[in-house]
């Protein structure tokens, strides 16, 4: 614990009888204590208390100055220069030195505690006089409630040291002039050249392009060689152009409204694309930054940043956390607003998810499109969140571009110390609307007029440089001069150029990886195993170490499982456990993650064991000799953020199978921005494939409306362009087929799979050796039935099947044949026409679910095979997906079978 945690701002008393204490037996105070009074000059000298036992004086104004100091570490922040458009608001006690007990009389003293903040004795007013640049300058600090006493120390040492004042040398000057002047001057020129186009631009904010400058080019001198950044749209052009190198002439073609090169690509605003760069530093240093493309969707990709981030570590990175270092860049009414940020700033320290720490950086317009601030949050700060992690917090008044330079590269040594993350809120304006084309003035009057009038940042920087001699105003000219110039050599060939540019991502990681032709659904590629594979690995997965004693439903459950292989009946837990294996054989890493996916929500999977007794973990699959492993985490208790940290870590790893499971397949919805921005269009707009697997839960067997429908209407409405494969698999074989089917294509596309509950262990659901060794995944699953006496065919999908072939066994109905569609997107529809040609005698033709009739699948396939005139059987149309009461479900679902096969035959 911190010396000072402990303390108030003017409370000196708990500090006083600490150091009586301490007189009289040092060994009886805490370490920390000794060490801090051991430090100063009073600390060796007798004072000797009078007969009432109090110290004296000069030792109590002592005391007062460190508690002094520590006001100004705790709250100089509240106190700074930092906004520089608005009055701050007025905070109270202040930090006048009466709050403190001291008065004018005691500013000429001079005090031991100046040594405190590395001065040395000092007097009172200097030892103020350096507290005051320090902490309530440019530069705002909050980090006084961090717990760790090192990291406090290492932050007040770097801070205190050098008080916070930057001290650049001309070359450093030069970098951040430059950098300044570009952000300046090239929104001015698209607003001058693209005329009423939307383009978010950064004025107000341009400090903050230098700065992510300076944290890149540092990091770099540091060793970092892989920068994942997340940003909205303000600023992202010239993110884009000035940080990331993308030629400026490519933007200017899309400020053009050029079409794709690529006919396929249906594309995005161009402040939502992503774009990717590798470039040299100082000492011809390597360095890969990628901007990750995002939706409007406010702080959605930022747990796609993280997973990104993650794969890049664990692969190319081989686990190094110091080479690869993410950036997110939020607005101050998202950050404050947006429940992700939480969830995403709670994965920082969680094995799963961890990956060294994030640079925030909150660009502080002091705006959310038209809500002050005061409406936008109830905290103190837009970044409170960080507290969360208790993570240090810079609050930089955007107008000192040297400040934040400053704060950024003390930012990232931060994170590459510790591992932790940063937020750095910049403190600015925005000179325009939410866009370009909004006026501010309706509802933001006053600011907009203090706006208005308000230099930018590159002119008051450019006054500051001439004013030190640093620069000429003619130097400063000649640099912006160079930079209009080459921005209009740019626009000449822009307007030259017939097609927008695409850049493709099949590089690197995504080598041999292709675009997916229009026969790529056809067929599916061989995913079979031979027996000889197959039962070495179900040997090796059903044996528990000898020398560990396990629980012991656990050494039966493997028992059980280890019979299977001479009984020659696998169940869903075996199948799904094999496909994991044989990948890993075959050098493909499983990465798994969701809540409580380790033993599985239904107790199925049982991935990872415990030995009895203990905290010791065993993991099967991890002890069967392949060249990869499988990384399964429960989860924390999120979906939203789980599932976008997922996505990103299959974003940057195509070979690996990467895995996201729902509790209960309706909790998905707490996603549905992932899905819906992310997993179902990104390919579409912006050109980049994705292999996630999704395992949705789903299944009506009474238990009410949130634990029955995974929602499968909504992924089929979403289905276009191949753009994903939705599949609900009736056996443990087709399910180790479907998954091993994800890594044995040739390209990647987002796989959804709703999976069973009750065929978990359902004696009928089972799967023989021949069905892992002899056949592939097949899209559709034709009946047993004799087809010259089928009068009716019956399209199912998923758990129902099973309902009715045994219905139909006890009515003895040989007329009616059930077809299942295992995959019902891309639709296998020459698979179906030539299941069908079997069934010459068939008349009518049937589609059964167990959803309601505006719910599951039935509207999407009735669109596909309307030829056939389905005709429906399944629950009526519900505002709910199912009923609680358990007598209402079954009669229901007894509905459906009398309506297929009649009224029950009597026993």
């Amino acid at each position: 614990m911190d010396k000072f945690s402990y303390l108030g701002n003017s409370d000196v008393n708990a500090m006083e009888d600490l150091f009586i204490q301490f007189q009289k037996d040092p060994a009886s105070v805490d370490k920390s204590w000794q060490d801090f009074f051991k430090g100063f000059e009073f600390g060796r000298t007798d004072y000797s208390s009078d007969q009432s036992g109090a110290i004296p004086e000069n030792v109590s104004k002592e005391f007062k100055v460190i508690n002094l100091i520590n006001g100004y570490r705790m709250r100089g922040h509240l106190f700074t220069k930092t906004n520089p458009v608005r009055q701050r608001r007025k905070y109270k006690p202040d930090m006048s030195i009466e709050v403190f007990g001291l008065t004018e009389k005691d500013l000429d003293t001079v005090f031991q505690a100046g040594s405190e903040i590395g001065t040395g004795p000092a007097k009172l007013r200097d030892i103020v006089a350096v507290l005051e640049k320090t902490y309530c300058n440019s530069i705002g600090a909050e980090y006084m409630f961090i717990r760790n006493p090192d990291l406090l120390k290492w932050l007040e040492t770097r801070m205190e040291k050098s008080q916070n004042i930057p001290t650049f040398s001309k070359t450093e000057k030069t970098e951040i002039l430059h950098k300044l002047t570009e952000a300046v001057v090239f929104e001015n020129f698209l607003a001058t050249k693209f005329v009423g186009q939307k383009r978010f631009s950064l004025e107000g904010a341009e400090s903050f392009l230098p700065a992510i400058n300076a944290l890149i080019n540092h990091g770099i001198d540091l060793g970092i060689e892989d920068y994942v950044i997340g940003m909205a749209h303000r600023g992202r052009l010239n993110v884009l152009a000035n940080i990331m190198h993308k030629p400026a002439k490519d933007i200017f073609a899309e400020f053009e409204g050029r079409p794709s090169e690529d006919s396929l690509f249906d594309g995005d605003v161009k402040y939502h694309m992503g774009y990717s760069s590798d470039f040299s530093g100082k000492d011809d240093k390597k360095v890969h930054i990628s901007l990750t493309p995002n939706p409007s969707h406010l702080e959605t990709v930022a747990p796609v940043v993280q997973g990104i981030t993650r794969a890049k570590i664990d692969h190319r990175h081989q686990g190094n956390y110091r080479k690869v270092c993410p950036i997110v860049v939020h607005g101050d009414a998202a950050i404050a607003g947006q429940g992700i940020v939480y969830e995403v700033v709670q994965m920082a320290h969680l094995e799963a998810y961890k990956v060294g720490g994030t640079i925030h950086f909150i660009i502080n317009n002091q705006v959310g499109f038209t809500t002050n601030y005061m409406d936008a949050r109830s905290s103190t700060y837009c970044t409170d969140v960080a507290k969360v992690t208790k993570c240090p917090v810079f609050h930089v008044n955007g107008d000192d571009v040297e400040a934040l330079c400053l704060v950024a590269r003390m930012a990232m040594e931060y994170r590459l110390a510790f591992r932790k993350d940063v937020f750095i809120d910049v403190l600015c304006y925005r000179k325009y609307g939410h866009n370009e084309g909004d006026e501010p003035r309706f509802t933001q009057p006053l600011l907009y007029k203090e706006i208005a009038k308000h230099p930018n940042p590159k002119e008051i920087y450019a006054k500051k440089l001439i004013a030190e001699g640093s620069f000429t105003e003619a130097e400063i000219k000649a640099i912006e001069k160079e930079y209009k110039d080459e921005l209009e050599h740019d626009l000449d060939e822009a307007r030259k150029t017939e097609k927008a540019k695409v850049t493709s991502f099949l590089q690197g990681t995504w080598q041999g990886v292709h675009m997916a032709g229009a026969d790529a659904f056809d067929q599916s590629p061989e995913t079979k195993i031979s027996d000889k594979l197959f039962v070495e690995l179900a040997n090796k997965i059903t044996q528990l170490p000898k020398d560990k004693k396990f629980f012991n439903k656990i050494e039966r459950l493997f028992a059980d499982r280890y019979a299977m292989i001479t009984n020659n009946n696998y169940d869903w837990a075996m199948g799904e456990l094999m496909a994991y294996a044989s990948l890993m054989m075959d050098g493909h890493q499983v990465r798994f993650s969701g809540q409580d996916v380790e033993r599985g929500t239904f107790s199925h999977r049982h991935a990872v064991v415990k030995v009895e007794d203990s905290e010791e973990e065993y993991t099967p699959l991890n002890n069967i000799g392949a060249p990869q492993k499988l990384d399964i985490y429960n989860s924390f208790l999120s979906e939203y953020g789980v599932l976008g940290f997922e996505y990103g870590y299959a974003f940057a790893s195509p070979n690996t199978l990467t895995i996201w499971e729902a509790q209960f397949g309706d909790f998905f919805n707490g996603a549905q921005i992932i899905v819906d921005q992310y997993i179902s269009s990104s390919e579409y707009k912006w050109r980049r494939m994705n292999g996630l697997v999704v395992l949705l839960p789903h299944g009506y067997e009474g238990q009410g409306p949130e634990h029955s429908s995974a929602r499968m209407e909504r992924f089929l409405q979403m289905c276009a362009e191949n753009n994903m494969q939705i599949v609900n698999t009736t056996t443990p074989a087709q399910q180790f087929h479907v998954i091993r089917r994800q890594l044995k294509r040739d390209f990647r596309k987002p796989l959804i799979c709703f999976t069973p509950k009750k065929l978990l262990r359902y004696p009928s659901c089972v799967s023989k050796l021949s069905d892992f060794t002899e056949t592939d995944f097949q899209e559709v699953l034709d009946d047993a039935a004799d087809a010259k006496k089928v009068k009716r065919v019956a399209f199912c999908c998923g758990k129902i099947y099973y309902d009715l072939i045994e219905r139909r066994e006890v009515e003895k109905a040989n007329d009616i044949a059930f077809i299942r569609l295992e995959q019902l997107y891309p639709f296998p529809k020459k698979q179906v026409d030539a299941i069908l040609k079997k069934y010459s005698a068939a008349k009518e033709y049937l589609f059964v679910q167990e959803e309601p009739e505006n719910m599951g699948p039935w509207r999407f396939v009735d669109k596909h095979l309307r030829a056939l005139n389905l005709k429906y059987f399944g629950r009526d149309e519900a505002a709910s997906p199912a009923t609680g009461f358990a007598k209402r479900h079954a009669a229901e679902s007894e509905e459906i079978m009398e309506g297929i096969f009649g009224k029950a035959s009597k026993k």
